[in-house]
Parts: C-alpha cells; structure tokens; sequence
C-alpha cells in the first residue's frame, strides 16, 4: 500500500469552475517580470507570474513556491495591489487572482531555468513601454504594477 502524502489539491472554492490564483507584480530598476505560461510557449500570451492556490496554503506560500518554479528566483511578499477576475463563458471557467507586489530576494533569471510543471517557457522583464506592446493580460496589468494602491479589475474574458 502506497503511503506517500496525497498530491496538493488546486482550490476550487468550493464550486466547479471556480480557481484561486495569487500573482507576483516584481519591478527591478522600473522593469515589471513576465512570463509566458503556456506550455511549449506556442502563445504570445504574457503575465505575472504565478498560479493555483494550493489548498491549505496561504496565498503569500504558495506565490513564493509559484514564483520560485516559474523563474527560480526567491521572493519576499508585500501588499497586495490588485484583485482580477476572468472568466470563460463557454466553460464557465472562473478565477479570482490576487496579485502582490513582491521583491527578489535570491537566485538570477536565467533562460537555462526549466519550469517543473513545464507550463512557462520564457520569462523575461520588461518596461513599461515594451509591455504596452505586448498581448498580455490583465489588462489592468500596468497600472497595478506602476501604480499604487489596492486595484479591482472585473471579469475580463480569457484569451488563448
């Protein structure tokens, strides 16, 4: 009989449909840190990087452990500065992201670093301009990372 602890479940609160997500807002020398999470990096497709919250797991843990696998950088948690919400009609998917500011505390973004999951393929940081163009999502995404205080953004469409 198999005695290993069960896998790390991805809240769902409760209701089909319904995902829990914490996102780091990282800005080193005025350059906000994206990801493209998308797997094989077949998506023009940038955000924050981070994801699921683990049931269980405070929302600041489980953006250290996201964070730590998409870039392999250590972060320290701030405040949070922006609560996002995007759905897809047609699934009746739904998730609630809860995006903290944060600030590197160890490691170097490489592009030699491999996402365990495989889910981000590049990484990289950007201005405020060269965000501007690119597709990327929220699109209240550079107003919370080079604003200040707390921001809502409601129930944007996912995009592919």
């Amino acid at each position: 009989m198999d005695k290993s602890p069960p896998a790390p479940q991805v809240c769902r609160m409760n209701r089909p449909g319904l995902r829990l997500a914490a996102r780091a807002l990282i800005l080193q020398q005025d350059r906000l840190l994206v990801v493209n999470a998308w797997p094989g990096g077949d998506c023009d497709l940038w955000c924050a990087p981070g994801g699921g919250v683990q049931v269980g797991t405070s929302l600041p843990d489980n953006l250290i452990r996201e964070v730590f696998e998409e870039t392999g950088l250590t972060v320290a948690v701030g405040a949070p500065a922006l609560v996002n919400e995007f759905h897809d009609p047609d699934s009746g998917f739904h998730q609630v992201e809860v995006f903290f500011r944060c600030t590197i505390t160890g490691g170097t973004l490489s592009d030699d670093w491999r996402d365990p999951e495989g889910i981000v393929a590049r990484r990289r940081f950007v201005s405020r301009s060269e965000l501007a163009g690119l597709r990327h999502k929220p699109d209240s995404l550079a107003a919370a990372a080079w604003g200040a205080g707390m921001l809502y953004d409601p129930l944007e469409r996912l995009v592919r």
